[in-house]
């Protein structure tokens, strides 16, 4: 016999580039606060600090500073934002230097008289654009920043002698007020995902472990059922034997025996883990026939998908029943693709009993044809 050429084993990947369950939840999650923040920033920048710069106008010590500030700072927020929303992180330190730059130059050209205006409006909307630059980044990192921005304006209110304690006051309710909201936010959407992913974990290791015990059940209800089939298949023959009523000697005895024998290694070979099922079950019933001393060729062409146990069966069945009956020679030819597989055995014809002309195992179809010199027996399952 020659051997059917075993099917590669399939090319072993990486790790998964996808994130397991728990890390899709969280990442939603995460997704949804990115944008949030990205909607406050713009809006903040948009709707409330370029108009207040265009009022004041020449008004400020250094317009032109203030105005570069501004469109620094929007840059700054796109790029960030284009970022984030597709799933990455900004380079944190290079933005948070640049912004903490725009932070001291503001300050210094807005000038005194507009010191605790809108249109020093690094006071109320900077914050924002730090969150989207440290996105992801421990909250020491925010804590930092916060520090520093409340330090530069500080600074600008002792450097413009605006040291009365309504001023002091007046700086650290805008200092405080402007940075509680920002911390909050950042704190909490890392809070949320982190719990959404601790959840979302929790789930998944309860399915699996679902899963593994449905799994558990149907392997043990297949081996039941699989030693119903293989108890019935030699239950018969062995039963006479015993009893005397069948002569060892008989021809058909002994076809019967061959069938049940190769039935019993066929069904055997069913609950092999490889990676063709159903050349690995034909392969076992033709070394069988092949130890019984039937020469046998054993050819394939194109790679059988993968088929569920009953239309292996169904493939498989009527064959291993041509093969215990085969005389002389027998040719076993195997055509696969995608959404159909023929299975077909060629041997030469002999008295003995026929098989019906035509029939089916549910979706899979059975020819048997004999002219005097061969039979032929095929089986086929087309993808529907």
């Amino acid at each position: 016999m020659r051997p059917l050429p075993r099917p590669r084993a399939a090319a072993r990947s990486g790790a998964p580039t996808a994130p397991p369950e728990a890390h899709a939840v969280a990442h939603a999650s995460d997704q949804g606060a990115r944008i949030a923040v990205i909607v406050i920033a713009a809006a903040w920048h948009l709707g409330v600090a370029l108009p207040a710069v265009s009022r004041a106008g020449q008004g400020m010590a250094a317009p032109a500073v203030v105005a570069a500030g501004w469109l620094v700072t929007a840059l700054v927020g796109v790029g960030a934002g284009v970022r984030l929303l597709r799933g990455g992180l900004p380079p944190a330190g290079p933005l948070a230097a640049v912004l903490l730059v725009v932070d001291a130059a503001v300050v210094t050209g807005a000038g005194e008289r507009f010191l605790f205006s809108t249109a020093n409006w690094v006071w109320g909307g900077l914050a924002w654009f730090f969150l989207l630059a440290i996105w992801q980044r421990p909250a020491r990192w925010l804590l930092v920043m916060l520090t520093a921005h409340g330090a530069i304006a500080l600074a600008a209110v002792v450097f413009y002698g605006a040291t009365a304690p309504a001023d002091l006051s007046r700086t650290a309710m805008y200092v405080y007020g402007t940075s509680t909201l920002p911390v909050a936010v950042f704190v909490g959407a890392a809070a949320i995902t982190a719990q959404a992913r601790e959840r979302a974990a929790t789930a998944a290791a309860t399915l699996a472990v679902a899963a593994e015990q449905e799994a558990a059940e149907h392997a043990r209800t297949e081996r039941q059922a699989r030693l119903a089939l293989v108890s019935g298949t030699a239950e018969e023959v062995l039963a006479e034997l015993a009893a005397g009523a069948a002569d060892p000697a008989d021809p058909a005895v002994r076809r019967r025996a061959v069938l049940a024998a190769a039935r019993l290694r066929r069904l055997i070979a069913e609950s092999d883990d490889v990676p063709d099922a159903l050349l690995h079950e034909l392969r076992a019933a033709a070394d069988l026939a092949e130890r019984n001393g039937l020469p046998i060729d054993l050819v394939s062409v194109g790679t059988p998908p993968e088929l569920p146990v009953e239309i292996r069966r169904g493939l498989a069945d009527p064959l291993t029943a041509a093969l215990a009956a085969a005389e002389g020679w027998a040719r076993l030819t195997v055509v696969a693709g995608p959404d159909e597989v023929v299975v077909s055995l060629v041997t030469p014809d002999h008295d003995g009993p026929d098989e019906p002309a035509a029939g089916g195992y549910g979706p899979v179809e059975h020819l048997h044809e004999r002219d005097g010199e061969i039979r032929w027996t095929q089986t086929r399952w087309r993808r529907t």
